[in-house]
């Protein structure tokens, strides 16, 4: 089948999905309630199957040049020293700090640059979905034969056409906040990581010399507080901070002046369908695996691959919508397993918890069970066989 699609959200699977419905002959249009592109955000990595999407774009080399240089990750302790190593090339590239890291803002232009022949329509959001009429929040009203919600965890398109958030998002136990400072401790390429029971303060390197990427997170059951009140989310954070050590007193000074703070809730979206109606939903909105499987990218790449895919092969889009469930389910499935000790193994409740998680990650990049680790914790990514759909629908990128 052909014909017009909207696309809501401009991250990483909506412009994946424009891309891959572009090349399949459909008219697409994007819709984004940000006024415009989102530069920096944090880092991403690819993975497997995810990376496999990427080269069938062709998008590999600006990729490439877009990428972090990171040694891997360190947990460390008050003072900075290093205590457990996990470099970038112990477990083949794969590990918790991969080959290929990109911010996510950056990965987000390449392919915003690779569907400049669809339309994108920022600062506007859907606001009612009536069949194929579409009315936008500017009061606007068009028509599409499909809309697919690829807006995230917090999803609209979801809301609209499945029900309220509180249906699908399932908290796993605590928050982050994510945001920019100014490098504390002269990073050299590591993420650092430092543990207190039921709290992790991290920086990562930024593109930016002299910057951070940093990360306060700690364990808790959902909170109400208002999610436009930036102001009330950083005293949160910072409260929950109080008398941490390392640098944490540096990381949350720095946070009350960020321009890109963002704190959420750590969760998953767990749905039994992802289609409805005319209606479907990709990456987050439908199957967000929470930041700890280092997956949602694969995620959402694989998933507007075979989305696009299965509409390009099927008559009607029903039947479309069944064979992309099918397809996806056992590889969302297994993405979505958390690794061993869910939240608490992020962030472990206890001194004696964090100082066996550092032993076990000693051990598992030891080399004697360097492969072993690989294969139980960080092969998920590539457990689904993708289709080469340009060949099963006669199609080519044109």
């Amino acid at each position: 089948m052909t014909g017009t699609v909207l696309v809501s959200g401009a991250g990483i699977a909506g412009p994946t999905l424009a891309y891959w419905l572009r090349a399949h002959g459909f008219t697409v249009t994007v819709v984004e309630s940000a006024p415009g592109p989102r530069p920096g955000g944090q880092t991403v990595d690819l993975r497997g199957a995810g990376r496999t999407i990427i080269e069938r774009m062709g998008l590999m080399p600006a990729v490439r040049a877009a990428c972090m240089d990171q040694e891997g990750l360190a947990y460390v302790d008050s003072a900075g020293t290093h205590l457990a190593e996990m470099r970038v090339d112990d477990l083949g590239g794969d590990g918790i700090v991969s080959e290929l890291e990109i911010l996510r803002g950056d990965l987000a232009q390449i392919l915003l640059d690779a569907t400049s022949d669809c339309e994108y329509l920022f600062g506007t959001r859907v606001t009612a979905l009536d069949d194929r009429r579409v009315t936008f929040a500017d009061g606007s009203v068009r028509e599409f034969d499909l809309v697919i919600g690829a807006d995230g965890p917090h999803s609209g398109i979801r809301r609209l056409a499945f029900g309220p958030e509180e249906q699908f998002v399932r908290s796993i136990g605590g928050y982050t906040a994510w945001f920019t400072a100014p490098d504390p401790v002269g990073l050299d390429g590591w993420y650092q990581m430092y543990n207190e029971p039921g709290r992790v303060a991290s920086a990562r390197p930024d593109t930016t010399p002299g910057r951070a990427k940093a990360g306060l997170a700690f364990l808790s059951e959902p909170l109400e507080y208002d999610r436009r009140d930036v102001a009330e989310q950083k005293a949160l954070v910072a409260e929950r901070m109080a008398g941490m050590g390392w640098r944490t007193p540096e990381l949350v000074e720095a946070m009350h002046t960020a321009d890109d703070f963002y704190l959420d809730l750590l969760a998953q979206v767990r749905m039994e369908h992802w289609t409805t109606g005319r209606v479907a939903l990709v990456g987050d909105a439908g199957y967000c695996p929470s930041p700890l499987t280092g997956l949602g990218t694969s995620l959402a790449l694989v998933g507007a691959y075979v989305l696009a895919g299965e509409l390009s092969r099927h008559a009607d889009h029903g039947a479309a919508f069944a064979a992309y469930e099918e397809r996806m389910r056992p590889y969302v499935t297994q993405s979505q397993a958390l690794p061993p000790g869910g939240i608490k193994g992020y962030a472990p409740p206890t001194r004696r918890a964090i100082r066996n998680g550092i032993l076990a990650t000693r051990l598992m990049v030891s080399r004697p069970l360097r492969g072993l680790t690989r294969r139980l914790f960080f092969s998920k990514a590539d457990a689904i066989e993708l289709p080469d759909y340009a060949t099963l629908s006669g199609s080519r990128r044109g």
